[in-house]
Parts: C-alpha cells; sequence; structure tokens
C-alpha cells in the first residue's frame, strides 16, 4: 500500500492505493474506498520506414538511376528531439526557409512542440507525414 497527499483547488486528499493492477485500482480517499478503472493504453509502436532494395548488376550510376529519398538526398536533416506523434508538416519540398521557421508540429507527451529549422535554405525532401509515429532522433526534413 502507498499513501499519498494531493491538494486539488486548496483540498487535501489523502489517497492510499490499496491494490492495483493493469486496468483497475482499488483506493481509499479520505477514507471512503473506491475502485478506479481505466482504459489499457494502446502500445505506441515506432514507424519503420523500409525501403525496397532491389539487386542490380554492377554499374556505373547515371543522372537517370533512381534511388530512394534517404539515399538521393544530401543536406541537412532537421531532426526530432523527441519521440511523438506527427500532427502538422508545414513545409513542401522546394519551399524556402529562414532559421527559426517551423517545419512540422509534433505530439510528444500531450503537448504540441513546434519544430524549427536551425538555418536558412531550401527544402529537399520532407520524410514525415501527419499521423506518422516518430522515434528519437528520427529525420523530419532536409534542408540544402
Amino acid at each position: 500500500m502507498k499513501t499519498y497527499k494531493y491538494t486539488i483547488n486548496g483540498n487535501t486528499y489523502e489517497v492510499t492505493i490499496n491494490e492495483a493492477n493493469d486496468t483497475t485500482a482499488n483506493v481509499t480517499v479520505n477514507g471512503e474506498d473506491y475502485k478506479v478503472e481505466w482504459e489499457k493504453p494502446k502500445e505506441e509502436k515506432p514507424v519503420i520506414k523500409v525501403q525496397p532494395v532491389k539487386a542490380k548488376p554492377a554499374t556505373t550510376p547515371t543522372a537517370a538511376t533512381a534511388t530512394t529519398p534517404s539515399t538521393a538526398v544530401n543536406g541537412h536533416a532537421i531532426k526530432t528531439p523527441l519521440p511523438g506523434v506527427i500532427i502538422d508538416v508545414k513545409v513542401n519540398v522546394g519551399d524556402e526557409v529562414k532559421k527559426g521557421t517551423t517545419v512540422v508540429v509534433l505530439e510528444a507527451m500531450k503537448m504540441e512542440n513546434n519544430i524549427n529549422t536551425d538555418r536558412d535554405g531550401k527544402v529537399v525532401a520532407v520524410q514525415v507525414a501527419k499521423g506518422d509515429t516518430v522515434a528519437d532522433g528520427a529525420v523530419l526534413v532536409v534542408i540544402e
């Protein structure tokens, strides 16, 4: 059993957690017993984007050779500082951006976080879309 004291809007509550499992808990609040129920959280799995690799005979690459965006793009990567869900992408490939421009809005820990550029440049790749779940350090946008 663990006991906690909470003050909410000036009211003090003494809460004792008597028993808890994945979706319910039996608690005592200021001497009254309660059964607390909640939904089991959905497991958030990181989104892993896989680009198919096709075996090709050894040849010298030409300008017409198609490559995946992850290998074709050179430039400065704007990465996410923490895992979360992309709720808005503010730029498109070809956009000119200035230092401090918001390129992506990321929801993490129930807060919206603006991800901004750290330099001027041109957007050469957008690696995420609205609704994507991203891991810490994932490349969001590439600027040249």
